[in-house]
């Protein structure tokens, strides 16, 4: 029986997945009752599955995995390309101040910015690329 604090995915590898994979972190952190902010949630969720659509070649799908932790939550996206995102971690030189008019490069710093910690590794199939939310303080 699979854990029920754990939701577990594929996507098709497009960008109809964004929409997808945001509705599908709401759904997820209400179904697992996790204390985390789902808003923020689905901001870096779409962050991460629009990075693994535009920039991982073929149309393998793309895995979202929510899972509740005991501080709050953790969301990967799993995709099949193995070379690493941009320095997801620390910000580059140029990533310290992105250009706010332009389309590209604020998805890496809103992750390292809004979660309270983020990364990737390497998976059998490729990598996984994921966050972590805390818990939202009691109202």
């Amino acid at each position: 029986m699979p854990d029920p604090c754990a939701w577990r995915i594929a996507l098709p590898h497009t960008t109809a997945a964004v929409p997808i994979a945001r509705a599908l972190v709401r759904t997820a952190l209400a179904d697992i009752d996790a204390p985390a902010d789902s808003d923020t949630a689905e901001l870096l969720t779409a962050e991460l599955v629009a990075n693994a659509v535009e920039h991982t070649p073929g149309d393998a799908p793309i895995e979202l995995v929510v899972e509740l932790l005991a501080n709050g939550c953790q969301v990967e996206v799993h995709d099949g390309d193995p070379e690493p995102p941009a320095d997801l971690t620390a910000p580059g030189p140029d990533d310290a101040h992105p250009d706010p008019w332009q389309e590209h490069g604020r998805g890496l710093l809103l992750i390292r910015t809004l979660s309270s910690a983020c990364g990737h590794r390497a998976t059998p199939h490729g990598k996984a690329v994921w966050f972590t939310l805390p818990s939202r303080p009691p109202r």
